[in-house]
C-alpha cells in the first residue's frame, strides 16, 4: 500500500510499473476507486511506468468535509505529481477525471505531455442537476440513487449480463463516503473548462462509450471541437466506463495515441 501526504491529506495511490519509463496517470471517475482502472494494467505496465490514486473522498485517500472545488482536486493531483518528481507525464481522466486533467494543464503545463480524455466534458451538468444530487445523497444517502447512476454508467447488455461484476460496481459507489460524493459533485458543479480546453497545446485523446447516459458522444464531441487538433473516437458498446466494459479496446486507443505522438 502507498500513500503520501498531499495538501493535508493522506492520498492513497500505486505507483508500479519500470521507474525510468515514461509515466501515465490515471485520474478515475465520481464514485470510483483506482481500481476502475485495473483492466488496464496489463497492456501498460510493462513498458510505462502507471500512477492511481484514489481523489478525495474516494477508496482510502482522506475524506475531508464538502463541499470540494475542482481547484483542490487539481492541487492534489499536481502535489502527488511533485511527489513523485513527475513531470511530463500523460494523464488519462474519465469523467471528473477529464476535468482534473484539464485543470492540470491550466494550472501545471509541465507536468501534462499528453491527455486522454475520456467519457468526459469542458463542462458536466448544469447547477440544479448537481445540486438536486447533492441534497439526495446528504438526505438519503448514495444507495438511494445509485440504480440511476448505475444505468448511465453501464450499457444494457453490460447490466444484464455481467451481474456478478455488476454487483461489485454497486458496491463501490454506494460504498463512496457522502462527503467525498457530494463535494466532488459541488466541484463539477462550479467548474467551467471551456477557456481552459481551447487552451491545450499538447496531443489529446477524447473516447465516448456509445452507451454513456452521463456524458454522452456527442457531448464529448464538443469539448473536442475546443481542442485544436485532438482526435476523438467513440467506442462502440460500452456506457460511461468504456476501461471497464471494453478494456482491450480502451487500452488499444490509447496505445495508438502513445505511438502515434511518439510519447513512449
Amino acid at each position: 500500500m502507498q500513500f503520501a501526504s498531499i495538501n493535508g491529506l493522506t492520498i492513497h495511490f500505486a505507483d508500479t510499473g519500470p521507474r525510468n519509463a515514461p509515466a501515465i496517470v490515471f485520474s478515475n471517475s465520481l464514485g470510483t476507486d483506482f481500481r476502475v482502472w485495473d483492466k488496464l494494467l496489463a497492456a501498460f505496465e510493462g513498458s510505462m511506468r502507471v500512477i492511481r490514486y484514489d481523489k478525495r473522498g474516494h477508496g482510502l485517500t482522506d475524506a475531508p468535509p464538502a463541499p470540494y472545488r475542482m481547484e483542490d482536486h487539481v492541487g492534489d493531483l499536481a502535489g502527488l505529481l511533485d511527489h513523485l518528481k513527475l513531470k511530463n507525464a500523460i494523464v488519462v481522466g474519465l469523467s471528473v477525471g477529464g476535468m482534473i486533467a484539464q485543470g492540470l494543464h491550466a494550472s501545471r503545463p509541465d507536468l501534462i505531455r499528453a491527455i486522454v480524455l475520456m467519457d468526459t466534458a469542458h463542462k458536466i451538468g448544469t447547477e440544479p442537476l448537481w445540486n438536486d444530487r447533492i441534497k439526495a445523497v446528504e438526505e438519503k444517502g448514495i444507495a438511494a440513487i445509485s440504480p440511476m447512476i448505475l444505468e448511465r454508467w453501464f450499457s444494457p447488455a453490460f447490466r444484464q449480463q455481467e451481474t456478478t461484476e455488476f454487483a461489485l460496481w454497486r458496491n463501490m459507489l454506494e460504498r463512496t463516503t457522502v462527503a467525498g460524493y457530494s463535494g466532488t459533485c459541488a466541484a463539477l458543479r462550479d467548474a467551467d473548462n471551456t477557456e481552459n480546453a481551447k487552451r491545450i497545446n499538447v496531443p489529446v485523446l477524447l473516447l465516448a462509450g456509445s452507451n454513456d447516459g452521463s456524458t454522452p458522444p456527442d457531448l464529448v464531441r464538443s469539448t473536442h471541437e475546443l481542442i485544436a487538433g485532438s482526435r476523438f473516437e467513440v467506442i462502440d458498446g460500452p456506457g460511461h466506463l468504456p476501461c471497464v466494459e471494453a478494456p482491450d479496446v480502451t487500452a488499444g486507443l490509447i496505445l495508438d495515441f502513445i505511438k502515434e505522438n511518439d510519447l513512449a
